[in-house]
């Protein structure tokens, strides 16, 4: 499912529950010694899809550990970003550094955020385009969209730039009956990061994109190493 947000160059792998058999490998067991069951099924399975992703670019299995930030450190000359959400759904997507600088993937349940959330997410611009597209007839929860766009964008701005966002520091605007959104920093994140990176957020020329089902919602925003056109690629699965 998640290919269908990714360019032809990157090279994805999901799963729609925990993975049996999943193993941590050594160096990775201490990060969730002490979680709960749950955590560590969650966190051993969404390795193994990043493993496996890995595999697809011709990289031997890595561990894949947090830094002091919590980014995963990804091996020398690849991008990558993991995601998990209640009810099983894993994800991984990666891509040689000399075709991405920034890969950012988020999925979440694909159902209503909970009443007073949207405020806090969505600025006023945004709400009142959610609003618009409520009439397209489009079978989509937007509010819990929105949330996973600017989740996905924030994976993929912070391991560039070391700047944190909030939610109102990024404006996403859905364009109607696509699967495509753009997204630009805003906010106070704007005025900082890595130089030649950055911009390319404020500007407004990030662009991503967005698929529903399988009671998941899923987004991903790349941001290439050229100028390449918004195609869209299949990917290992």
């Amino acid at each position: 499912m998640i290919e269908r947000t990714l360019p032809p160059y990157a090279v994805a792998v999901e799963a729609f529950s925990d993975v049996p058999g999943a193993r941590l490998l050594p160096e990775e067991r201490p990060f969730v010694a002490d979680a709960a069951e749950g955590r560590r099924r969650e966190f051993a399975s969404v390795r193994h899809c990043a493993r496996r992703a890995l595999a697809g670019l011709g990289r031997p299995p890595v561990p894949l550990l947090p830094d002091a930030d919590g980014v995963p450190r990804w091996p020398d000359g690849v991008v990558g970003s993991m995601t998990h959400c209640r009810g099983g759904y894993r994800a991984a997507a990666v891509a040689p550094r000399t075709v991405a600088r920034a890969i950012g993937v988020d999925a979440e349940p694909h159902r209503p955020l909970r009443e007073g959330v949207l405020a806090s997410v969505a600025r006023p611009g945004e709400r009142a385009r959610l609003a618009g597209l409520e009439h397209t007839g489009a079978a989509v929860c937007w509010d819990r969209l929105l949330f996973c766009a600017k989740e996905a964008v924030y994976k993929a701005w912070f391991p560039l730039t070391r700047v944190r966002l909030g939610f109102h520091d990024v404006d996403i605007d859905f364009e109607p009956r696509t699967d495509v959104f753009r997204a630009r920093v805003v906010g106070g994140g704007a005025a900082g990061g890595e130089p030649g990176h950055e911009p390319s957020f404020r500007s407004g020329r990030l662009t991503g994109r967005w698929v529903v089902g399988h009671g998941v919602a899923a987004a991903a925003v790349v941001l290439p190493s050229f100028d390449i056109g918004a195609g869209r690629g299949k990917v290992s699965s």
